[in-house]
């Protein structure tokens, strides 16, 4: 098994929770896109466990290409981000496994073990809800206006850098902010994102 993780405390914390599993053996650890391509060429790890944000490009693109390189490597994508976004984008990578960082270590070494032994079908805790949630959306419907000041709420841009950027008074830009709020059920900037997120109306890489 490879672990792939610019966080050293998770890459130990996962290979502690590997290791107390007898059908896991770490082989090896990276910290970038760049040592995880090297490392999976000279191990030939059997299932590897990646993050989607790396210092040095995406955990997803890294997913596809070991899945062109190698279709019967497990892949567990482990993220912060685990909204509908990111799990659908896991899925079209070709992933085995997607797991939100936030669940505990037995349900990470489960999806490890699925990703091994079934490489090619895919699990996630939440897939038949997404799947849901997908086919039969149930988030507000926004303006293109409050979309465009969602997106750059989630960017982590102020109203009057908002403002700015959209050409508009701050006035009519704290309208679209309490709006949105209004229709995301938020009290404040984090719980707009989230509810968003949840919702499907805003794309992870936002977060």
């Amino acid at each position: 098994m490879l672990l792939v993780d610019d966080h050293e405390l998770i890459r130990q914390g996962l290979r502690r929770a590997f290791e107390r599993d007898p059908d896991f053996q770490v082989v090896g650890e990276a910290g970038t896109v760049n040592a995880a391509v090297r490392l999976a060429k000279d191990l030939h790890p059997d299932v590897v466990v990646l993050d989607v944000k790396l210092p040095d490009g995406n955990g997803l693109e890294l997913a596809q290409l070991l899945r062109s390189a190698r279709p019967d490597v497990g892949l567990v994508i482990l993220t912060m981000y685990a909204g509908d976004d990111q799990l659908f984008a896991a899925l079209d990578a070709g992933a085995s496994a997607f797991v939100p960082k936030s669940a505990p270590s037995d349900e990470v070494v489960a999806a490890a073990r699925h990703a091994a032994a079934t490489p090619g079908s895919f699990t996630a805790g939440d897939l038949a809800e997404a799947m849901h949630r997908r086919l039969n959306p149930r988030g507000p419907r926004l303006t293109e206006r409050e979309r465009e000041v969602l997106d750059l709420l989630a960017e982590g841009l102020g109203v009057s850098s908002i403002s700015r950027k959209l050409y508009i008074s701050e006035s009519t830009t704290k309208t679209h902010v309490s709006k949105l709020y209004d229709k995301l059920g938020a009290a404040n900037r984090a719980q707009a994102i989230m509810a968003a997120v949840r919702a499907g109306l805003l794309d992870d890489s936002h977060v």
